[in-house]
């Protein structure tokens, strides 16, 4: 092991201890090409020995660029969602090179545009993600706008414009329609996202084209929706079974109101995936833990923040090439 140095270490340090110049030590930190392999792994291992880190100002100050890339989130988000999870793997991908991540929360009763001016105009950070995307999205026209490197975890009217990653909520809408309908169902209740939201409108237009292609019956819980608390999912469900006793099957956008529409149903003495189905889309496999009845897909975040983070980095440094797009839909959970 180096020596214990009471001075911040610094790429003369390394080059010091690695026998390397302080340009090959620098470009190995940065993961050039032309740098090799062995080069790469004694110069990284060196940094992480003596703790070395960027001086960010510096590193601004020389390049313009902060090596930061900024999830804006909402502070707004069904728990069961686990955002941790988006945040966990795009860190992760992250992990090996000079990017940090940072988490900007936005409040409900905030403008969405806020954090994103922000960070654009204080030049917080190199890119930006973004979630729960709408069609004609006013932040995503702004980075478009300024030419500011993004991605979105969703999509919008302009997505052939711009990276993004997203699972394909019209193919889950027509999925659990079709699955549901070949188990003899016929009287289909959809609890939705917010259909103001990109995937809300994908999957209810999915949901209803297939219930037309089967001749089923399906209507929306309205106004409540996938991403209303749990206690009003269930309430709002109770209500709409009492008037609506011939409902066999409830689609649900999420882990969290699948767990409310069983509740709901459960209470008069239903069963579920007997005398009622419940389909639901879970970043988890967790259902059929709950329930083992529950019929589900999964929606795989991870997989979202490791594309996330490669699409933001090929943003920042390669802003000519074709933007990083992809459009996710697993295989149903068993």
């Amino acid at each position: 092991m180096p020596p214990v140095r009471s001075k911040r270490p610094t790429l003369k340090t390394i080059s010091e201890i690695s026998g390397f110049a302080v340009p090959t030590v620098s470009r190995a930190l940065k993961g050039a090409p032309d740098i090799g392999k062995s080069t790469k792994e004694t110069v990284q291992r060196i940094a992480r020995e003596i703790g070395y880190v960027p001086n960010r100002a510096g590193v601004r100050l020389k390049t313009g660029k902060t090596n930061v890339i900024s999830l804006v989130l909402s502070t707004e988000q069904d728990m069961m969602n686990h955002p941790a999870r988006l945040i966990s793997s795009f860190a992760g991908t992250l992990r090996e090179t000079n990017y940090h991540v940072i988490v900007t929360p936005f409040f409900p009763d905030e403008d969405p545009m806020k954090p994103v001016k922000y960070i654009v105009e204080t030049g917080s950070a190199d890119a930006i993600i973004l979630n729960q995307t709408e069609p004609k999205d006013a932040r995503v026209a702004y980075l478009m706008e300024r030419k500011f490197p993004f991605a979105t975890h969703g999509r919008t009217d302009w997505s052939h414009l711009h990276p993004y990653f997203d699972f394909d909520n019209d193919k889950f809408g027509r999925y659990a329609v079709s699955e549901l309908t070949n188990r003899g169902r016929s009287n289909l209740l959809l609890i939705a996202p917010p259909p103001s939201q990109t995937y809300g409108r994908e999957m209810i237009a999915g949901a209803f084209d297939e219930a037309a292609v089967h001749g089923v019956s399906i209507a929306r819980l309205d106004p409540t929706t996938s991403v209303e608390p749990s206690d009003d999912i269930r309430s709002a469900v109770a209500t709409y079974m009492a008037t609506n006793p011939n409902t066999d099957a409830i689609i649900c956008a999420s882990t969290a109101s699948a767990m409310a529409a069983v509740a709901a149903v459960e209470n008069p003495g239903r069963h579920i995936g007997t005398d009622i189905d419940v389909f639901a889309k879970e970043v988890a496999p967790f259902l059929k833990l709950f329930r083992p009845g529950i019929l589900s897909v999964r929606e795989d975040t991870g997989l979202a923040g490791q594309f996330l983070a490669r699409a933001a980095m090929q943003a920042i440094n390669r802003p000519e090439l074709p933007p990083l797009q992809d459009l996710d839909f697993p295989a149903p959970l068993q």
